[in-house]
């Protein structure tokens, strides 16, 4: 299994998407779809024992670092390294990642590192000079011996140009990437922005310029690892139907600073969907969730899985975003089933292999962004 672990809510940085959107939400308490636990702290104040007994009953355990920025909790980080045997992954912004020593850092199977694109667009999003900064440190832990999976995690909104954002991050050596839409994650922010109508005149068609991309990469012998691509064609040449894709719900929980258990990263405090507590749950017990309607009855249900879990239970653009969203979904799915012929002959002709599209599913990328 996998499970997220919260290690602080603070944050330092103050993203566009996520900061300045949060200052702009105003939306009274009565109106939300769930309650709030207020008490849930800003440090993990757990006992990394009883974390430890808890995953101890899973036998094949993933511990993936999660904030805020976990980075800002760094000795918390550490202990649960040097205290509990799993596999490790963090997400970070990448500001801190050269203050943890490379003991850890070599440790960790992926690196998630929030990059949106070439410096421009990335301080624009994030911040003055967290480009550099980002840059820099990767190359820190890339000189102290870290050699592992290296993602590209990226927010995408009305200012990217996502062909040439994913491009310019291919080209300074990144193989790996995913991205996620900033989309239906706040309710006050969609009549302030021209969302559907970037999706249909760059999104959607710098989508498809990049699957077309991706093949003739595949031309030359090269499966790249941009995760929405992957994951889906891999299901696709296998016939084969997807629970969310995220893993939320069912193979990939969160533990929040408390010890409580819930479903989703992005759900923090939500105490209706706690479903269990490392002290009195083990993972066998630990409750599972799905995407209800619309998922359920949609037309492309099977190869999608569900959008997002968060979006689905508290829908802040209410039936309109799904509108808006199910068109980014249909074009990703459907550009990659056009190109599935000319991927099998691909494979037939032995000029990439099936295994090239391997990958560890439920590493925190975002399949359906």
């Amino acid at each position: 299994m996998f499970y997220h672990i919260i290690t602080t809510t603070r944050c330092n940085l103050q993203c566009e998407y996520c900061h300045g959107a949060a200052e702009e939400e105003f939306v009274s308490l009565e109106d939300l779809p769930y309650t709030v636990d207020y008490s849930v702290p800003e440090k993990l104040t757990y006992k990394i024992e009883k974390l430890k007994q808890f995953i101890e009953k899973d036998s094949s355990p993933t511990l993936t670092f999660y904030g805020g920025e976990p980075l800002c909790n760094m000795s918390k980080v550490k202990e649960i390294m040097d205290t509990i045997d799993a596999r490790y992954m963090i997400q970070t912004n990448g500001i801190l990642l050269h203050m943890l020593p490379s003991k850890y850092t070599n440790r960790f199977h992926t690196i998630l590192v929030s990059l949106d694109g070439d410096k421009e667009l990335t301080n624009k999003y994030r911040g003055p000079n967290v480009y550099e900064q980002v840059i820099k440190n990767i190359k820190h832990i890339k000189e102290n011996g870290y050699k592992n999976e290296l993602i590209a995690r990226m927010t995408v909104m009305e200012q990217t140009d996502i062909e040439q954002a994913i491009k310019h991050l291919l080209s300074i050596g990144f193989t790996s990437i995913h991205w996620q839409l900033n989309a239906m994650f706040w309710e006050n922010d969609l009549k302030t922005r021209n969302f559907e109508e970037w999706v249909k005149t760059s999104y959607n068609p710098g989508i498809k310029k990049l699957i077309r991309y991706w093949v003739d990469e595949m031309k030359k012998g090269t499966v790249l690892k941009l995760y929405p691509f992957l994951d889906i064609t891999q299901d696709l040449i296998l016939n084969r139907p997807s629970e969310l894709r995220c893993g939320s719900g069912h193979s990939n929980y969160t533990v929040q600073t408390d010890g409580n258990i819930l479903y989703c990263p992005i759900m923090i405090g939500m105490s209706d969907y706690y479903c269990g507590n490392i002290t009195t749950s083990t993972p066998e017990t630990l409750k599972k969730l799905a995407c209800a309607e619309p998922c359920t009855s949609c037309d492309i249900r099977e190869e999608c899985g569900g959008r997002c879990l968060y979006s689905n239970l508290t829908k802040p653009w209410n039936d309109k975003g799904y509108e808006i969203l199910k068109p980014t979904i249909s074009n990703l799915i459907e550009g990659l089933k056009d190109a599935l012929p000319e991927i099998k002959e691909l494979i037939a002709s032995k000029t990439i292999s099936l295994e090239q599209f391997e990958h560890v599913k439920y590493n925190g990328c975002e399949i359906i962004p």
